[in-house]
């Protein structure tokens, strides 16, 4: 009776694996009765020469997958056995997970440098909160899911008075005005129109043509999740000579949310195909990237500067609407963005830096990075930093997972915090309680080498999504 076993193919050449697996069944199955030795080397000879076995009628098929496997194996882009340095702001803050994704980021044989911001937290790829910046390649779950998500804000010459006074008014046109909800889109005479629809993008390839209509109905929706619009009092504490602010307080609007449909399905699209042309061990797939100089990475690149004017031009409407609607004077509007890849000058040489949740934070940009529904927000001035690769973190970031928040967190507990910091929520989920979020304020305290606080920013009415949970 033939009794070869596992070790005895290890022995002679063969690897744990599913192939291991298939040779020990068709031994069983076909070999029982053979001479051991014989059959030992016919096996070798079949890892040695499997092209020479694809018509043996018992050993066919082990044969092809053999090849197939071969093959897999050979078109595999390995990473770099040791990670390169990155910075790390605020380390103790952050959980392992986070470090550890960003540590399989920085074996990448495109990987040039990398950071890790104070509110980082574990995503699909890049950590949310990890900046990345790598040669000639972009990575489209490096970028993130919603595209171009960004920040804007609006300061008015209305007084926080004024405000108070007028409460009711203010949370009318902010529901009047606003739309949330995964999904969710504006109809017929209810569309907005905007100058990014007419873009030659839309018609670049069929797959971008079929998502206009819903780019088209989308346009000035905010969606789900963590997206919001909100009401509150800026504070500057000192006059502002570049923004020509001074010293005071000040009705504010803030916005937050991305490309919707359009960036997502953008994203999933792109993240299909590089992961197709860009074979990476499992535990790194999620980073799989597209060349720059390819047809694919070009295609990328074009979707992915629309889906983010896409998103700015969302902000654009909502803030438009809701400026004509108060009647106010407009001081002055910043915007950034924090889901997206730039091509970028890092140490003398251009590369494509990647900031998933991360606030752009070159020498005198201005940026929003907002706390939660409860706690404040901050107006900053980049400082251009270049360990941290010019950028600073995009907010508070989560503590607790969103199934966590809402298994945790009551309903109650979270109308008390509301109350004690006088905010009106219209909408919104557990998942996006203020307990849910790291404090911003040690955030902020990790990161005084990369920006300036110019002014900060207190929510006082919030709207969000119903849903809570859903994005697009």
């Amino acid at each position: 009776m033939n009794s070869i076993n596992g070790k005895d193919l290890l022995a002679i050449g063969y690897q744990q694996g599913k192939i291991l697996g298939l040779a020990l069944e068709v031994l069983e199955k076909h070999y029982q009765e053979a001479e051991h030795e014989a059959v030992l080397a016919l096996m070798k000879d079949l890892l040695e020469r499997p092209e020479a076995f694809l018509d043996h009628e018992v050993l066919e098929d082990l044969a092809t997958k053999m090849i197939e496997e071969a093959k897999e194996i050979e078109s595999t882009i390995f990473l770099n056995n040791s990670a390169k340095e990155f910075a790390v702001y605020g380390a103790e803050h952050i959980a392992d997970g986070a470090v550890a994704q960003m540590r399989t980021a920085m074996k990448l044989p495109v990987t040039v440098a990398g950071a890790l911001m104070p509110d980082a937290h574990q995503g699909y790829g890049l950590p949310i909160g990890g900046v990345l910046a790598t040669k000639n390649a972009v990575i489209p779950y490096g970028v993130g899911v919603d595209i171009g998500c960004r920040m804007a804000l609006s300061i008015f010459d209305i007084t926080e008075e004024d405000f108070v006074r007028n409460h009711d008014t203010y949370k009318r046109e902010l529901i009047a005005q606003t739309r949330f909800g995964a999904g969710h889109g504006y109809h017929g005479k209810h569309r907005s129109e905007h100058a990014v629809l007419d873009r030659n993008e839309f018609n670049m390839t069929q797959f971008i043509k079929t998502l206009k209509d819903k780019a088209y109905s989308q346009l000035g929706t905010s969606g789900g999740g963590n997206h919001f619009v909100e009401w509150g009092i800026i504070e500057f504490a000192e006059d502002d000579q570049p923004l020509n602010i001074p010293k005071g307080k000040y009705l504010a609007l803030l916005s937050h949310s991305g490309s919707r449909g359009l960036g997502a399905t953008i994203a999933g699209y792109y993240t299909r195909l590089a992961k197709e042309l860009c074979k990476l061990p499992k535990e790194a797939a999620n980073l799989a990237f597209l060349d720059m100089n390819t047809e694919a990475g070009q295609e990328y690149w074009l979707a992915m500067n629309l889906a983010g004017d896409y998103a700015s031009a969302c902000h654009q409407v909502i803030h438009d609407k809701l400026t004509k609607a108060i009647g106010g004077t407009l001081l002055a509007k910043v915007e950034n963005h924090h889901n997206f890849a730039w091509k970028e000058i890092w140490n003398g040489e251009e590369v494509i830096v990647h900031r998933k949740g991360a606030t752009p934070a070159g020498k005198g940009v201005m940026g929003i990075i907002p706390g939660s529904m409860t706690a404040p927000g901050f107006l900053v001035r980049g400082k251009g930093e270049e360990n941290a690769i010019n950028s600073a973190s995009h907010g508070a970031g989560r503590q607790m997972s969103r199934t966590s928040a809402m298994q945790n967190i009551t309903r109650q507990e979270m109308q008390a915090m509301l109350q004690a910091n006088g905010v009106t929520l219209i909408g919104a989920g557990l998942d996006e309680a203020p307990m849910a979020y790291k404090d911003i304020n040690v955030v902020m305290e990790a990161q005084q080498e990369l920006v300036d606080i110019v002014a900060k920013f207190s929510p006082k009415m919030v709207r969000m999504a119903d849903d809570g949970s859903k994005e697009d």
